[in-house]
C-alpha cells in the first residue's frame, strides 16, 4: 500500500472507483462527515449480509474481530490494544471522562470555548460540582500556544481539556508541549482527536485520555470511534456506563458484585457498533498502510496549493499556514465583502463541490475547505475556476 499515493496521482480510474466521492464532485469536507472509501463499505456490507443470512457468528465477531479494530487503533494512537475502548460519538468519550473522575469543589478544568460544542459542555456541565472552568482566550481563533496555556494553570488546575486542532481555523495543537506542561504541574490531560486522528501523527501516550469518532479524518463511519485511557487510570477513572459487555456476568447470569472486564474493554457497556468498527478498521488499516507521516505531508502540500490560489483571488485564508501548527484544514473569507461567502458556497454547492460553511463567534462567514489524501492539485484547480467565475 505504500505506492498508494503515487497510484491516486497516476490512476484517476482506479481514485474514482476506489474513493467513490470523487466520481461526481470535488469532495472537500473531511473536517465534517466523511466521504468513506469503497473497501470499507465492502467489508461493511459483508457484515450485513453475513447479519442478513444468519451466517455471522456474534461470538467471533466480538471476541476476534474487535480485538483485531483495537489493534489497529492502537497503531494509529502509537499506544497498546488494551488502552483502546470502541466507543463512538467523540462527545461520548469525553463524557465518560468528565464524568468519571472524582472531581472535588474548586478543581479547575482549562479548556476553550471556541472549540466544537463537544469539547466544551461535557465540562461545563461539572459547574453543578463546584468546578470552575478556566476558558482560554487566544488573540486568534484556536491558537492554543504552550504559553497561554502555562499562564492559565494554577494550583487548583486538575485537567487540561484541549482540541487536537480547531475545526475553524485549523491551528494544530502542540501536543507534546500539553503533555509536557500537564506532567510539570502534575495536571491531567484529555485530548479531543478528532480532527487529526487519521490525518497528522496523534500520540496518546502524550495525554491521559483521548476520544475521537472515525466520521471525519479516519474515513469511517459515524458511532464508530477510539476511546483512549491511560492504563495507569483504570482504577481511577470509573466506568460509568454498565452493562453486560463490561462487567463479568459468566454464562450470562448477573452476580452480587461487580467486576469490570480488563483493559478499554471495562467502558463498553454493551453490543458494539460492529458494523462500523468493522468499516472503521478497513479505512485505518488504509491510512496505517500509507503511512500517517505520508499523509499528513500529503495534506499539507494540498493545502500550500489552496492557499496559493485563495491569496491570487482575493481571498483571506484563516490559521497557520505553513509549519507545525498548520493542518488539512483552510477557512477563508472575504474581508472586504463577506455577505459574499453565502452565496459562492451555494454556488460551490450547486456545482458539485462539497465543502463546508461555519461562523465564527463574531459572525464572520467561512467557507472550510478540508481534503484528504486523496484529493488532487487537479481538483483544487478546478475549484479554482470555479469561484473565478463567482
Amino acid at each position: 500500500m505504500s505506492d498508494l499515493l503515487t497510484r491516486i496521482d497516476s490512476d484517476e480510474a482506479w481514485r474514482r472507483a476506489t474513493f467513490p466521492a470523487c466520481r461526481d464532485q470535488i469532495f472537500m469536507a473531511h473536517a465534517a462527515v466523511t466521504a468513506i472509501p469503497q473497501p470499507a463499505v465492502d467489508v461493511m456490507n459483508d457484515f450485513n449480509i453475513a447479519t442478513s443470512t444468519g451466517e455471522l457468528d456474534y461470538s467471533e465477531v466480538l471476541l476476534k474481530q474487535m480485538d483485531g479494530v483495537r489493534e489497529s487503533g492502537a497503531q494509529l494512537l502509537e499506544c497498546d490494544a488494551d488502552e483502546v475502548a470502541l466507543l463512538g460519538p467523540t462527545s461520548l468519550g469525553l463524557s465518560l471522562v468528565a464524568n468519571g473522575i472524582d472531581w472535588q469543589a474548586g478543581d479547575e478544568i482549562i479548556t476553550y470555548l471556541d472549540d466544537y460544542p463537544a469539547n466544551v459542555y461535557p465540562w461545563k456541565k461539572l459547574e453543578k460540582k463546584g468546578v470552575e472552568i478556566i476558558f482560554l482566550r487566544p488573540e486568534r481563533v484556536g491558537e492554543i500556544t504552550p504559553e497561554l496555556v502555562s499562564a492559565a494553570i494554577t494550583p487548583k488546575t486538575k485537567m487540561l481539556a484541549l482540541a487536537s486542532n480547531n475545526f475553524l481555523s485549523g491551528y494544530r495543537l502542540d501536543i507534546e508541549a500539553a503533555s509536557e506542561l500537564a506532567s510539570e504541574h502534575d495536571i491531567l490531560f484529555c485530548l479531543d482527536a478528532i480532527q487529526t486522528v487519521g490525518a497528522f501523527p496523534t500520540d496518546a501516550k502524550l495525554v491521559d485520555f483521548l476520544s475521537a469518532d472515525s466520521h471525519k479524518w479516519m474515513l469511517g463511519p459515524m458511532t464508530a470511534g477510539l476511546v483512549y485511557v491511560k492504563q495507569s487510570h483504570f482504577e481511577t477513572l470509573e466506568p460509568t456506563l454498565i452493562g453486560a459487555w463490561n462487567v463479568k456476568c459468566p454464562n450470562f447470569i448477573a452476580h452480587e458484585r461487580i467486576e469490570f472486564e480488563s483493559g478499554g474493554r471495562r467502558y463498553e457497556p454493551g453490543v458494539l457498533n460492529s458494523q462500523g468498527l468493522v468499516g472503521m478498521k478497513a479505512s485505518m488499516d488504509m491510512l496505517s498502510g500509507i503511512g500517517i507521516n505520508r499523509v499528513a505531508e500529503r495534506l499539507l502540500d494540498l493545502k500550500a496549493h489552496l492557499i496559493e490560489g485563495l491569496d491570487t483571488m482575493g481571498f483571506h485564508p484563516i490559521g497557520p499556514r505553513t509549519g507545525a501548527n498548520a493542518s488539512g484544514i483552510t477557512s477563508f473569507t472575504d474581508l472586504e465583502e463577506p455577505q459574499r461567502i453565502p452565496a459562492l458556497f451555494q454556488l460551490l454547492g450547486e456545482n458539485s463541490v462539497v465543502a463546508s460553511f461555519r461562523h465564527s463567534r463574531d459572525g464572520i462567514p467561512y467557507i472550510r475547505l478540508s481534503p484528504h489524501f486523496y484529493n488532487t492539485h487537479a481538483e483544487i484547480d478546478q475549484l479554482f475556476s470555479l469561484m473565478d467565475k463567482a
